[in-house]
């Protein structure tokens, strides 16, 4: 109508995408870096290749990471997840179907070849780097059993399990479970099939949870 401005469509915007967060650079760096180390072991793979691979410069991956063993850190501490699936929230399950799950105990065979392979690398090369067992306990095994011992403490606290030590009881479960997978090199000669290794890590469970009266 005449006098009356009709209204225009809102011009589309156009440029660059979004850049990625700092955050989010870094879980992808780690995530590049973790598959470089494994593929071409730690004294094979520079922080040139994993910036190459990742698609970021070298400038941008050393200003996320200081140096090749701060990057391995990094992915040491997510590979963490791959190992106890913890903190987690809190769940209405027992004690033994929790745990399960913690230890992920259904994880498929691919997901647990590929946590097999990064600790074949570190046990491989330790002999040569010996700072990688170091940081593989420290950021590892470590925080995964602090993280245990939470949990363990939590559910004491509610009253579902018995338990006066909880870092003991930790320990304790990540020896019967990590144990009993057997080697991380050499594992399928240790189990004549996955069928007999999970009903092993199961009953490794279950006789954890008889034992500290869960309900």
């Amino acid at each position: 109508m005449d006098g009356v401005d009709e209204p225009m469509d809102e011009p589309r915007k156009r440029g660059r995408p979004k850049v990625s967060s700092d955050e989010d650079k870094r879980a992808h760096i780690v995530e590049v870096a973790r598959r470089v180390f494994v593929q071409c072991g730690y004294a094979g793979s520079t922080t040139a290749v994993v910036a190459a691979e990742a698609g970021v410069s070298k400038q941008t991956l050393y200003k996320l990471f200081q140096s090749k063993e701060e990057l391995f850190a990094a992915v040491v501490g997510a590979h963490r997840r791959m190992m106890l699936d913890l903190p987690r929230p809190v769940e209405d399950l027992s004690i033994v179907e929790s745990l399960e799950r913690i230890f992920m105990i259904d994880m498929d065979e691919e997901k647990d070849a590929d946590r097999a392979g990064f600790l074949q690398l570190v046990f491989r090369e330790a002999g040569q780097f010996p700072e990688l067992v170091d940081i593989l306990q420290h950021e590892g095994i470590n925080a995964s059993r602090q993280h245990l011992a939470a949990w363990l403490s939590d559910r004491r606290a509610e009253g579902k399990l018995s338990l006066d030590d909880p870092q003991s009881g930790a320990r304790m479960l990540m020896d019967m479970v990590f144990g009993g997978m057997g080697p991380p090199e050499g594992r399928a000669k240790a189990w004549p099939d996955r069928a007999a290794l999970l009903a092993h890590l199961r009953r490794c469970i279950a006789i954890f949870a008889a034992g500290v009266g869960a309900a």
